[in-house]
Formats: structure tokens, sequence, C-alpha cells
């Protein structure tokens, strides 16, 4: 028998308990309910969370869920930008997100990105020698920066760089919170939105400013929307960053990954060992699996829907639980133990490993940066392998009530020497 929704008490508002306990709150809840949808408000609006396979299929369908106002002005401001691909919906989100699927998932290009990662490492593992503390999250951030803006196309000094690393990190770091961490992601969007958008004005005035042609700058600075026009330079800025900010945010992973090579060594020697890079792939899909990185993500129903019995009237918050998935013992066998080789010889299936969200990236939501994402940090795992490194004492707790999180330390080693291959 289908249950009617009922109306939620204002003091059932979720946002403070989730500013709480972060990535915990929704798996708790979800437990309570023995993996059923939850109901509760947020932001004072009622919402209801799902998770699963099904739900994922459910999720994505575009006559289920719209995306169109249902990112709220924070995130907007701090993580994705006003008038994103993220914010469309219909022919308009196909048209812009098919520029985004032409560069991001493109084999070759994924792998030209490869490439400049491990320069951009070897020149900066050059610097850690003899034994100087290094703060792997803030320089691999660096190396990220580096290596995107060069395969982007966007021309950066060596200290325009560093800011850029700074403010796309802030850009991530502040989206879910309140406070100093909020407003500085704010003021790091706006500076590199700004400096963006001079940079695409620029080269419509027939200034060379981004090397050769066929480079992401000149495809989005270019690109016309499914109304026939060029996206508006802010716009084009915003879009950028949207290839920029993730590939950074990779930092994330690469500690996780540092993290998880430490307190399990005995996969140092395999990925060395690896010499067809098929471990270090399914190393990356664990990491992704394994440690937290987006909670849920969210969309409002576009109209009167029912999941499983459970109507859901128009206009509803609807939450995709993905930290829970990937820890739900359902679809995991012992989700809390780190193994790769759940991943040996094979690649997860698209509602299986969600930690960027799911669907069909060339027809919804699901980021189409998730191969740059793997080979990027199945590149970094590799190389971190290879590299001789001590941890020093230091706090590698990795707090759940914090959103993103990451250890504590930001992980410090010190280096002697690197492996030789």
């Amino acid at each position: 028998m289908t249950r009617l929704t009922t109306t939620l008490a204002p003091w059932t508002d979720s946002t403070l308990p989730l500013l709480a306990r972060g990535y915990a709150w929704l798996p708790d809840r979800m437990r309570a309910t023995h993996g059923g949808p939850v109901r509760t408000r947020l932001l004072g609006r009622p919402a209801i969370a799902l998770r699963g396979p099904a739900a994922i299929g459910f999720f994505y369908d575009e006559k289920h869920i719209s995306r169109t106002a249902a990112l709220p002005g924070p995130v907007l401001d701090t993580l994705f930008g006003r008038g994103a691909v993220h914010t469309l919906d219909g022919d308009a989100h196909r048209a812009r997100k098919a520029m985004f699927l032409a560069l991001l998932k493109d084999e070759a290009g994924v792998a030209a990105l490869a490439d400049h990662v491990v320069l951009q490492w070897s020149e900066a593992v050059t610097g850690w020698e003899g034994g100087r503390r290094v703060v792997l999250f803030e320089e691999t951030a660096l190396v990220l920066a580096r290596s995107v803006c060069a395969w982007t196309g966007v021309p950066l000094s060596d200290e325009a760089a560093r800011q850029m690393a700074e403010d796309c990190t802030a850009m991530v770091d502040g989206f879910a919170t309140l406070g100093t961490r909020h407003w500085r992601a704010r003021a790091a969007r706006a500076r590199q939105e700004d400096a963006l958008a001079a940079l695409v004005r620029l080269a419509r005035e027939g200034e060379e400013l981004a090397g050769d042609s066929g480079t992401a700058f000149e495809a989005v600075a270019w690109h016309r929307d499914a109304d026939g026009r060029l996206l508006d330079p802010h716009t084009a800025a915003v879009e950028l960053l949207n290839i920029i900010r993730p590939t950074v945010a990779i930092a994330w992973f690469a500690v996780f990954a540092a993290h998880a090579l430490h307190r399990w060594p005995s996969h140092r020697d395999l990925l060395r060992k690896d010499a067809d890079g098929h471990y270090a792939r399914a190393f990356a899909h664990e990491v992704r699996r394994f440690y937290p990185f987006a909670p849920f993500v969210g969309g409002l129903a576009a109209t009167d829907l029912t999941w499983q019995g459970e109507t859901i009237a128009k206009d509803t918050l609807v939450l995709l639980d993905l930290y829970g998935h990937q820890h739900d013992p359902e679809l995991w066998d012992s989700p809390y133990r780190f193994d790769p080789q759940r991943f040996a010889g094979r690649e997860p299936g698209a509602g299986e490993l969600v930690p960027q969200g799911g669907g069909d990236p060339a027809h919804g939501h699901r980021c189409p940066g998730e191969d740059i994402t793997v080979a990027v940090l199945a590149t970094l795992a590799a190389e971190l392998a290879a590299l001789d490194f001590d941890v020093p004492e230091q706090d590698l707790s990795i707090p759940l009530s914090r959103v993103p999180t990451r250890p504590r330390s930001g992980f410090v080693l010190t280096t002697t020497r690197r492996e030789a291959p």
C-alpha cells in the first residue's frame, strides 16, 4: 500500500546535525531505516534520501530529478559557479555537457594530462630531496594545478600557479561549511573567475594566449551553447574552473593514497611491480571507494513521484547517498576493509562505484572527468610507491565530521632518495 507523504515539522530540520556529523549523518539515518528512504528537512525544505543501484537510475533520470535551482547559492558561489553545467537540464545541459565530454573523455587527452602530472611531479620531488619536510596535500595540489593549466592551455606564472592551487583547494574546502572557510572559498572563486574571464576576453580580441589550437581553453572560450551563442566571459571562466578545480581536487585522493600506503605498506611492492598499470587502476578505484569524498548529491523532484511505495512531492529535495553506498554491506563484501583486489582485472559498473556520482555521463549529471580522476590518481599512486619517504609523527586521523575531509596533518613526509626505475 502506498504510504502518503507526511508533513514534517520545522524541528525535524537536519541542517545542523548534517553540519555537525558530516559524512556519518546520512548513513546513520539510513541505518535506522535499514537502507530505506529517509525523510527530513534541509535548509527548511522537505527532503528525502535514497540509496542503492536502483536509486541511482531513478535519481539520474531527468524526468524525475531537476538540477535547475536545486543547488543552493552558497554552493554555486564556492564549488561550481553561477551558470555552471551542473545547474542545467534538458537540451541546455546536453549541449554544454557535450563540450566537457569531448575534452575529458578523450583517451589521448587523458593520457596527455597524466604525462603532464608525471613531469610536474618529478620536478617537485627533486626539490624535496635532502630530508625536507613536505606537506603532501599542498605540494600535490600545486603539481596538479601546474599540470592541468598546462594541459588546458591557461598560461600561468609560478606565482599564479601557486595562487591557482590555493584557490582551487579553498573552493572545495569551503563549499560545505560556514564561517572563515566558506568566505575564503567565495573570495578564491571570485578571484579566479575574474582572471580567467579576462583571458577569455583577450583571446576573443585576437591575442594569442593559450598556445597551440585544440586546447581546452580554446574549446571553452569559443563554445556555443544550445541557443547558438558564445558563452559570456564569466560563464566561460566558470566552466574553465570546472575543468581545473576538480583536477586540483585529486589532491584529496592523493593524500588518501599515501595514507593507504602508509597504513598497509604491502601495496607499495605490488604497485612497484605493476608493469602494465592494472594494479594502479585497481588501487585508485579502491581509494575512491574506501575513503570519504562527496557525502551525497541532490536535486529537486521534477514532478510528483513514487519511489518504492513512498510518494515524493514535486520540488522535494532528493538526496542520493554516495558515501553510504560505498560502504553498504549489501553491496560490498567487508566494506571497511581496504582491498584493491575488488577491482582486479575489471572496471567497476556505472552503478557500482559512485564517489563522484552515478549514471551515464553522456546523458546525465555524472562527472565527465572521472576518467581523468582515475588515470591521474593511478599515476600518483605509482609515483608515491616509487618514492622512498618517511612519515614523521603527526595526526593522520580523518575526521568524518569535516566535509571535505582529509588527514588532519595534510600528510607530512620527508624524502631521502627516489627509487631507480
